[in-house]
């Protein structure tokens, strides 16, 4: 037989023994074995279906489900300020998404859609290459000496 090796062993309570219900008073789970008193929960496949409230019509029946729903549509847009574009690039970068996912600003799986907003200021010159730019963003941007391009997939949702 192994000896006892303490680094593979379980924790001290980790392994409990299972409960036996219904095997005497004694044991603490006779009787009604831990369900209770009579009815449909103490009763074995005594279940019911989510949604269940007790024979009245349930919410999901009660509420009418008609007309459309934009939800499977929407977009969702990571936002960027250009005070964080001022904070993180240097003079003369470019910012398209490849350099926002190494900066740390969108994951870098999966695709995800960015818009620049004109929170705070901006002294540096970038090129901006993102899907959208609010109006204020791109007056900063230009003003600055840099220049905005807005990707054609976005241009074509308008």
């Amino acid at each position: 037989m192994a000896e006892y090796n303490p680094i593979l062993s379980a924790p001290q309570g980790a392994n409990k023994k299972p409960k036996r219900v219904g095997r005497g008073s004694s044991s603490g789970l006779g009787t009604t074995a831990g369900k209770g008193n009579k009815g449909q929960q103490s009763r074995s496949g005594g279940k019911t279906y989510v949604g269940f409230e007790g024979g009245q019509m349930p919410l999901y029946r009660r509420i009418a489900h008609k007309g459309f729903s934009n939800y499977p549509f929407k977009k969702e847009y990571v936002c960027i300020n250009v005070e964080q574009l001022e904070a993180k690039y240097n003079d003369g970068e470019t910012v398209n998404k490849e350099s926002l996912s190494a900066k740390g600003f969108i994951p870098s799986k999966g695709t995800v859609l960015v818009k620049v907003l004109g929170n705070g200021d901006i002294k540096k010159k970038l090129t901006v290459d993102v899907d959208k730019v609010s109006e204020s963003a791109k007056a900063k941007i230009e003003k600055a000496g840099g220049s905005v391009k807005v990707a054609e997939s976005a241009a074509e949702a308008k």
